[in-house]
């Protein structure tokens, strides 16, 4: 029996072609994540600079979780989305940006927006397909951010994790293996958060593992080899999966990568790490991880 997989009409991933294409056919709203510097030395014609996309911090708190929504909507709308028009997001290359693309996609998923696309091997994909790229700043005509979306079922609090320690909830950890292992607290700095580890009975695949190189440099995997490499870890696309990485951003390019592998029952635990580790009376599993914890792999006879 074969696993579903998503459609040709909807697909998250776009490539450069698909989406000059995709502009002169409907309204986009074209999201660069980058930071400022970057994005004025050069972006693809029309994109405007939301670079909040990557550096917002939110905690999975009642107050926090409105903080983030009303923040975004704000955001959103003064670049211009307005719900009629596809949000495209795209940043430097996908190996590099910490998956903020993939945050905006998430983001917008979890508000509820209904037209999300992701440029599949960023601003490099598009440079090496030779389309044009432009320094002027874009100015966005202002539009207002729908608040009656019903929101989707993929947002995590930092309950809902701790009531699924030690069930079978797969809680997938995709960071970086210093940060895995406990040598390092976060990728700004070995000691920015206060405590180093993981979460209890956590799985590990590291993010970088959902991408392989191409002609246009990093780009997605297959579903096929998306689902080969949670394999390796123990993980099936029946299985109930909670990510998490530092702050949501690296575990939005995994749940992008499953939710396209036809992965459907996939949410996040935003806050991450970065909240987690503040709470000392929450547990933590330090040191480098034990056989017991690795993937049980069953051999054919």
């Amino acid at each position: 029996m074969s696993t579903p997989t998503a459609s040709a009409t909807d697909t998250v991933l776009i490539t450069p072609t698909q989406l000059q294409a995709l502009q002169a056919a409907e309204p986009v709203v074209l999201i660069d994540t980058r930071d400022a510097d970057t994005y004025a030395q050069g972006h693809i014609p029309g994109a405007v600079n939301l670079r909040e996309t990557f550096t917002y911090l939110a905690t999975s708190t009642p107050e926090g979780l409105q903080e983030l929504k009303d923040t975004f909507a704000a955001h959103l709308g003064a670049i211009g989305l307005s719900g009629a028009e596809t949000a495209v997001f795209y940043e430097d290359a996908l190996n590099s940006g910490y998956g903020q693309s993939c945050r905006g996609y998430y983001l917008l998923t979890w508000l509820g927006y209904p037209k999300v696309k992701v440029l599949n091997g960023g601003y490099s994909a598009w440079k090496a397909a030779g389309l044009p790229v432009s320094t002027d700043a874009v100015v966005p005509a202002p539009a207002i951010f729908p608040t009656d979306l019903a929101p989707a079922d993929v947002m995590l609090t930092q309950a809902d994790v701790k009531a699924a320690l030690g069930t079978g909830t797969v809680l997938l950890d995709v960071r970086d293996v210093d940060e895995w292992i406990g040598e390092s607290s976060s990728p700004y700095g070995r000691d920015f958060a206060p405590r180093k580890g993981r979460l209890p009975g956590a799985k590990w695949v590291e993010w970088y593992r959902f991408m392989k190189p191409s002609a246009q440099g990093p780009v997605f995997k297959s579903p096929d080899e998306v689902r080969a490499e949670c394999a390796t870890a123990g993980i099936s696309p029946a299985d109930t999966v909670y990510l998490y990485c530092f702050k949501g951003a690296r575990a939005s390019n995994t749940f992008l990568a499953l939710k396209q592998a036809g992965f459907t029952d996939v949410r996040m635990y935003f806050g991450s790490w970065n909240e987690w580790s503040r709470d000392p009376s929450l547990p933590i599993e330090t040191g480098l991880p034990t056989v017991a914890n690795a993937p049980q792999l069953a051999l054919a006879a």
